[in-house]
């Protein structure tokens, strides 16, 4: 399974996980887990086990993540930047302006 983001044509963007990628000659795009940017479900879903198939007609992009499932929080944490030093110069020079 891959983390997806759906870009509809006129609606907020969802969150899906899907199988494969995408091709040129696909039509639809088959999905499941279909979420809000901020995990919600979305109103249009009855059932959040269901699997969803979105015609690409009304799917402006597509952005498929590139860490797999599970390993996207890891991921995340690990590329989080280690704490930056404060310099102490540049805050004076801001602080004088």
């Amino acid at each position: 399974m891959m983390r997806a983001v759906i870009h509809p044509l006129s609606d907020q963007p969802l969150v899906v996980d899907i199988e494969e990628m995408p091709t040129a000659s696909d039509v639809s795009l088959v999905c499941f887990n279909v979420r809000t940017i901020d995990g919600k479900r979305p109103k249009f879903v009855d059932r959040q086990d269901s699997t969803f198939v979105f015609p690409l007609l009304s799917v402006r992009f597509i952005e498929v993540y590139s860490t797999a499932e599970g390993a996207g929080e890891e991921a995340a944490a690990e590329t989080e930047p280690e704490e930056l030093e404060i310099d102490e110069e540049f805050l004076r020079r801001v602080r004088e302006a």
